[in-house]
Formats: C-alpha cells, sequence, structure tokens
C-alpha cells in the first residue's frame, strides 16, 4: 500500500506535512480506566480554558483556519475533527469512551491541537493518495450525512474517497474487530521536521503501549510526498 500526496497540496501549503503511523496486530478493545479517566479529565481542562478563551485562542486550530481558507472553504460551515472536538467541550458536551483506538485518537487531536484520524486498512482497496476535493466528492460520513470536499483535504483509495481530517467514511471505520489501523496526523506545518517526527514517534508509542501489536511511523512533507507503508512492518 503506498500513500501519496498530490503536488497542488505543497502549491498551495508548501510547510504542509502528514503524520502516518501503521499499527499492524492491535487489538482494539473497551478502554482501560486509565485512558478513560485521562480522555475525561483532559476535556473537563479544556472546558474551563475555553470560558475564557475562543476557538482561535488555540495555535492550533488557528493555524488550521487559515489553511482552510487558503484551499478555498469556509471554516465557519466545514469545521475539521479537531474544532468539532473543541466547540462540543465549550458548550459541556463531552467525548465519550468509544473504544481503546478511537479514544486514543481523540486524545490525540486535543492534546497537540490537530485533526488526527484512524483507518482500518483492510477496508482500504489499494492505494491512498491525499488530495483536495472537487464538487463531484463526497461520502456518507460517520455523522450520518453526505459529505461534500469540494475545496477540502481528501483520502482517496482505488475504490473511492473514505477520509478527511472533517470527517471520516463508514466504510473504512475502525472497529473493536480491527486489527490493523492507518493513523494520520494532520501536523501543523509550523512545526519543523524534527518536531513533527518526534511527535508522530510519541503517539505511535502510546498507541501501541495500550492497544499492542507493531508500527511503522513516516512524516511526508515537500521533498518526500510518498511512502510504502503496510509492509514495511514485520508481520
Amino acid at each position: 500500500m503506498q500513500l501519496t500526496i498530490h503536488p497542488s497540496i505543497f502549491t498551495q501549503i508548501p510547510d504542509f506535512k502528514l503524520g502516518i503511523l501503521y499499527y499492524n496486530k492491535t487489538t482494539v478493545s473497551a478502554s482501560p480506566q486509565m485512558l478513560k479517566g485521562r480522555l475525561q479529565l483532559f476535556q473537563e481542562q479544556l472546558y474551563f480554558e475555553l470560558l475564557d478563551k475562543e476557538l482561535t485562542d488555540f495555535p492550533g486550530i488557528a493555524e488550521w483556519q487559515s489553511i482552510w481558507r487558503t484551499l478555498g472553504a469556509d471554516p465557519t460551515n466545514t469545521p475539521s475533527i479537531l474544532e468539532t472536538l473543541i466547540k462540543r467541550i465549550k458548550a459541556h458536551e463531552y467525548t465519550s469512551s468509544f473504544h481503546s483506538a478511537e479514544d486514543l485518537n481523540t486524545f490525540f487531536s486535543l492534546q497537540y491541537e490537530i485533526p488526527t484520524t484512524i483507518y482500518d486498512t483492510d477496508k482500504i482497496a489499494g492505494n491512498i493518495q491525499l488530495s483536495i476535493g472537487t464538487a463531484e466528492d463526497g461520502y456518507v460520513g460517520l455523522n450520518n450525512q453526505f459529505n461534500n470536499f469540494y475545496n477540502l483535504l481528501l483520502l482517496s483509495d482505488d475504490y473511492s474517497p473514505f477520509g478527511s481530517p472533517h470527517v471520516d467514511s463508514i466504510r473504512t471505520a475502525v472497529t473493536e474487530e480491527t486489527e490493523n489501523v492507518l493513523q494520520l496526523l494532520f501536523l501543523r506545518p509550523s512545526l519543523d521536521a524534527t518536531e513533527a517526527e518526534q511527535l508522530t514517534e510519541a503517539c505511535g508509542k502510546m498507541f501501541t503501549s495500550i492497544n499492542g501489536g507493531n508500527y511503522i511511523s513516516r512524516v511526508l512533507h515537500a521533498q518526500i510526498r510518498s511512502c510504502m507503508i503496510e509492509n514495511e512492518v514485520k508481520k
């Protein structure tokens, strides 16, 4: 499986960086109490911060909103996964525990102020490309609505679009039956290469410390725009 970033993204966002984590032979299950408690506590802390802050006071949200505008999208109408999480917390609507993979994905997004996504790689058909969506691109998302991705970042495989930092599709969702997981970190472009690699590696270590299995981590950027992922993990 190869993941490639379309050149048009770097034309508009020269410093774009994507953290890639592939987890092999993981065990997705109900989250341990430690993770549940940590996720709940972190959301409670954010809620009190938000009493005196606007969303754009968070550097990660401000940076990504600027990127959406650069792509020609309206961040008010097309919030990222990160923004949706923060808005819910501000409204005192905390995200409940789902399972160990999704809970960690939520935690990473909130902790590092970046949109993060996870996919069951056994449900992905062929190679993956990250591109900028057109008016014809869309799918039914985890929000049970049909979503259009015009001027938004969009992941597609050889079958159809399936993922985005805004909302993911039902087709490639991770469940407790999933064993092989692809996690993507939409890193803040302002991070330098070393910071991007360290952050991606830290997420990989924490994910496998809870879910087990092996992982590889990669960071794609303007100089390295594609990588092979699945076959690099020792089976």
